[in-house]
């Protein structure tokens, strides 16, 4: 396995080649955009996800003012924050999210799966700040929502989930834009100076995984053990629910492969050392056959989510 001394080094290659396409050919438009410019000055040495490059190209493409919204039927991120949200979850995955940390390391072979993701274009930051945000009834009338439909049943859910209060213990944030994002990762992880935080997402597409047997062919444990976890909600925009627990976590990246071959594909995960606190119905009990305290529960990064963390002192400078 490779730790902290070189994971930011690796993390960057690893970064780096499944971006691509994020700052050339795949993403043209995004160059130069406010968004784009935030990202490099508060994140230097760190390339925009594929994802989140993607999702930024879909705002320009697609104004999500102006289009209309129609249900995701995503479950993933709700699934993950049972613990916070329980009684609003819906749709428990299927077993290939969740798996033990000891699976982690190079020749494992886990069964995946992560279904196909919809997201929302994000919109600059000085669009959502005009936004009624927060309003059950101005967002209906703002997307022409019909209360009662699928589309209102998820956008009360997200707006719910924002409003909830955090534990004892925990941060959290919601964030209309990419750069509110990082931001409140920022704030979170208590870090006042340029470069000293990193992020890292999945590098997979949208279509998500098919369930089947992969092989554990790198591992990259990533510096620190307080992390901020950001997950795209349903919304007809972007819009993420980011928290920071007070108990530990360890981040890593986890390079899988199709047992009968196939292209590898990066994958970030969040592996949480202490669930004794965790409602005993999360679905990651029924899935890894643990309980609350138990073993540290680990779960892959679905599309478009973010983890950050603080550098290691000697990687701040890179």
């Amino acid at each position: 396995m490779v730790t902290h001394q070189s994971a930011f080094l690796l993390l960057t290659i690893l970064v780096t080649a499944a971006n691509a396409g994020a700052h050339g050919g795949g993403h043209p438009a995004i160059l130069g955009t406010p968004t784009a410019r935030f990202w490099e000055e508060a994140l230097p040495g760190i390339p925009m996800p594929e994802a989140i490059a993607d999702i930024v190209q879909k705002g320009i493409d697609h104004l999500p003012l102006k289009e209309p919204y129609s249900a995701t039927k995503n479950p993933l991120g709700r699934a993950q924050a049972y613990q916070q949200y329980g009684k609003h979850a819906h749709g428990v995955p299927p077993s290939g999210l969740f798996f033990h940390e000891a699976q982690v390391h190079v020749g494992s072979t886990m069964t995946v799966f992560l279904p196909p993701v919809t997201t929302k274009g994000s919109l600059p930051r000085d669009a959502e700040e005009k936004l009624p945000f927060g309003s059950l009834e101005d967002t209906f009338a703002m997307f022409n929502i019909t209360p009662g439909s699928a589309e209102a049943a998820e956008v009360d859910d997200t707006l719910r989930g924002c409003q909830e209060r955090p534990l004892p213990g925990e941060q959290k944030a919601c964030a209309m834009s990419i750069e509110d994002v990082v931001l409140a990762a920022t704030r979170m992880l208590g870090i006042t100076s340029t470069g000293g935080v990193w992020a890292a997402a999945s590098a997979l597409p949208s279509a998500g995984l098919p369930r089947q047997s992969y092989v554990v062919r790198r591992v990259a444990q990533l510096p620190g053990e307080r992390l901020v976890a950001c997950h795209i909600e349903a919304f007809p925009y972007a819009v993420y629910r980011c928290h920071m627990s007070a108990r530990p976590s360890r981040a890593y990246v986890i390079s899988l492969q199709g047992l009968h071959g196939g292209l590898e594909v990066d994958m970030a995960a969040i592996c949480h050392l202490d669930t004794s606190d965790w409602d005993p119905a999360h679905p990651a009990f029924k899935v890894l056959h643990s309980r609350p305290g138990g073993a540290p529960v680990c779960h892959f990064l679905p599309y478009a989510n973010l983890v950050f963390g603080e550098k290691a002192p000697n990687d701040a400078m890179i």
